[in-house]
């Protein structure tokens, strides 16, 4: 049961902007949570490459663009997708469990 005390309740699924990115601030940590086609993903919301809030970037099924400099990430697994972008986004294990996005943490 060790295993379960690590997943942590983020946001109903109900709360979520229906295919694109809702930011959740989770503690002290900004968040962004992206509603794609295959399922929930959750980032860090703020890119690693210039800072700016990745929930006012471009969102098209799996690829979220970073609204400052256009540097692309895959949300499934933080992968750096288009320059400047060159570091993967750290990401979270996301899954749903009674109406409810928890991560693991």
């Amino acid at each position: 049961m060790q295993r379960d005390k690590q997943w942590r309740n983020l946001i109903a699924v109900s709360d979520l902007r229906k295919n694109w990115v809702t930011r959740v601030d989770f503690g002290n940590r900004p968040l962004a949570v992206y509603d794609a086609p295959s399922g929930v993903y959750v980032s860090l919301a703020l890119c690693n490459h210039g800072g700016a809030d990745l929930c006012d970037g471009y969102f098209d099924e799996h690829l979220i663009e970073c609204p400052l400099h256009q540097g692309a990430f895959d949300v499934r697994d933080g992968r750096a997708i288009d320059t400047p972008a060159t570091r993967p986004m750290k990401t979270f294990p996301a899954r749903i469990i009674d109406g409810c996005v928890q991560i693991k943490i």
